[in-house]
């Protein structure tokens, strides 16, 4: 008996998100013809969410973020990858239009539109006019890079999908926000010291003031209330605590 042509394949990277995988998988289980999980050790019932589902699950040690869905990638069998986060849900919109796309291509891979959802609101003026290469080819030589915030790269042509858009459930509460902020910022000051990147204490004063003017007024985050405030701060805060140990880096050097 010939075997079904596997299409579409889902890949996910995950560690303990059984509050939110969920919902994401629910918005996919008619789309994909495969659904690849790569788990790095959760303590809670991902696991087992994933699977009821119909997913693939395979339990790897954390690898860093480029290589865990590089190893996700490698997994997938189907024709198309479309990659997502535990935290992210495709609208109806969108689903019917990769329907469409991974059947009559036009280019190799495709940027999806992102709307954050922070605190429990859709923002309108900060991370809204997010654009991620999230669909693609397999055979377009596909590789993740990056060591703090990676990204995606394929050989080929790369389009828009013009229509409908990824919810991104962002940070769970405010403190999340901020430990993540803090972790991002502990990363990126080991990734610049490796890379022979200095700071002085005038970028440790100016970064952070620079990065609150720029996400508060430039961006409008302004518009956005509170929210803009907050988010306007953990920008501030990275800057400080990431050029901050970057500066310990250097002067024990």
């Amino acid at each position: 008996m010939k075997q079904k042509e596997i299409l579409l394949s889902v890949a996910l990277i995950t560690k303990n998100e059984e509050d939110r995988l969920k919902r994401t998988l629910r918005a996919v289980k008619d789309l994909a013809d495969e659904i690849i999980v790569v788990d790095s050790g959760s303590t809670d019932r991902t696991a087992e969410v994933a699977r009821s589902f119909g997913a693939k699950v395979f339990t790897e040690e954390w690898k860093g973020y480029a290589l865990q869905r590089q190893s996700a990638l490698q997994k997938c069998r189907g024709k198309w990858v479309l990659f997502l986060d535990a935290d992210e849900v495709l609208s109806e919109e969108l689903k019917e239009e990769i329907k469409k796309v991974v059947k009559n291509p036009t280019a190799d891979g495709y940027l999806l539109k992102r709307k954050t959802v922070y605190l429990g609101k859709v923002l309108n003026h900060i991370w809204n006019n997010d654009w991620v290469l999230r669909l693609f080819r397999r055979d377009a030589h596909p590789r993740w890079v990056g060591e703090v915030h990676e990204k995606l790269l394929l050989d080929g042509r790369v389009e828009k999908v013009a229509k409908g858009v990824i919810y991104h459930y962002t940070y769970r509460s405010l403190w999340e926000h901020f430990q993540k902020s803090l972790l991002y910022a502990r990363l990126s000051a080991e990734d610049y010291y490796r890379r022979g990147k200095k700071a002085s204490v005038l970028k440790v004063i100016g970064a952070p003031l620079w990065a609150f003017f720029k996400i508060y007024f430039l961006k409008r985050g302004f518009l956005e209330g509170g929210r803009g405030l907050i988010i306007a701060g953990s920008y501030a805060l990275n800057a400080f605590v990431k050029y901050s140990l970057l500066w310990e880096k250097t002067k024990k050097s």
